[in-house]
């Protein structure tokens, strides 16, 4: 199995782990291409090879790889949307993170994990991604998320004032410090910890969510992701924020910003000992009776 690994430099204390990963790969026979700020990184480092292939674009990998395995937390994941691209390559992750919905494999289950992947005892789970347009274009078109794409305030500006459309029908219009557009798999993220449902991943929903609201009798929404959303911004500051996942751009007019559900979507792995529900539980600490602790 053709296996590419992507991950950041990362602190001394999980070093083993990266090794134990590095290791196990060579053990059941995988080739192994590595993301190239990854590789100068353990380049550098004594105890690891120096022999293999590396990569840098959407061109190095697409219909090169079988796999694409991810060392870090979410945000990790997050970060292979744009060289992934419409390829349809797998990622399945390792959390060295904190949280870890998407990057599901405990550090202390790496040989279990990459033994079932070689071995392909796993399924894909499709996740829809959105996609931004906007006049002039914002992040050089690279323009995809899979968990959401927020328009917001600066930290020390005042409210912000957006105009929302679905399907060119005016739907309101929003007054505080943004909102947010969630995929089913964003759900469980920003839009959350904003008072956000959870929404499953099949489920073709987005979920528009308000943060801060002004006014106070909006609440987030649940729509079809066959509709399409227009943002029309005002603010009285000079510039606001619009981030597509962990991308984030100031923009310094009054623009218009049009959401879609991408033409492709994001395949996760999930091992046969795992599942969504199974994931939503552990993470959320459901079903534990916490009174006597």
């Amino acid at each position: 199995m053709k296996i590419a690994v992507y991950g950041k430099p990362s602190n001394p204390t999980v070093f083993p782990f990266i090794k134990e990963v590095f290791d196990c790969l060579e053990k059941y026979g995988s080739e192994v291409f590595v993301h190239i700020d990854l590789y100068y990184f353990i380049a550098e480092q004594p105890d690891f090879s120096k022999n293999y292939a590396h990569f840098s674009s959407y061109e190095d990998i697409n219909g090169i790889v079988d796999v694409m395995l991810t060392l870090g937390g979410d945000g990790t994941i997050l970060g292979t949307v744009d060289l992934i691209r419409d390829s349809g390559i797998p990622v399945i992750g390792i959390n060295f993170g904190r949280l870890g919905f998407l990057a599901s494999v405990n550090k202390n289950d790496i040989e279990e994990a990459i033994k079932a992947l070689v071995n392909k005892q796993f399924t894909l789970d499709e996740r829809v991604l959105l996609e931004l347009e906007s006049n002039p274009p914002v992040f050089k078109n690279i323009n995809i998320a899979l968990n959401d794409i927020t328009i917001h305030k600066r930290d020390n500006a005042a409210m912000i004032t957006i105009h929302a459309f679905l399907n060119d029908e005016f739907l309101n219009s929003y007054w505080g410090d943004g909102i947010i557009v969630s995929t089913p798999t964003g759900s469980t993220a920003y839009s959350l910890s904003c008072g956000g449902p959870i929404v499953f991943p099949q489920s073709g929903n987005f979920v528009i969510t308000p943060i801060s609201p002004h006014n106070l009798n909006v609440r987030p929404i649940v729509i079809s992701d066959d509709h399409t959303l227009t943002f029309k911004v005002e603010t009285r500051s000079t510039n606001y924020l619009v981030s597509c996942d962990s991308k984030t751009e100031t923009i310094d007019s009054s623009s218009v910003f049009t959401i879609r559900k991408a033409g492709y979507g994001f395949n996760l792995v999930r091992l046969n000992n795992e599942s969504y529900l199974s994931t939503l539980r552990n993470k959320l600490m459901w079903g534990l009776d916490a009174r006597n602790y």
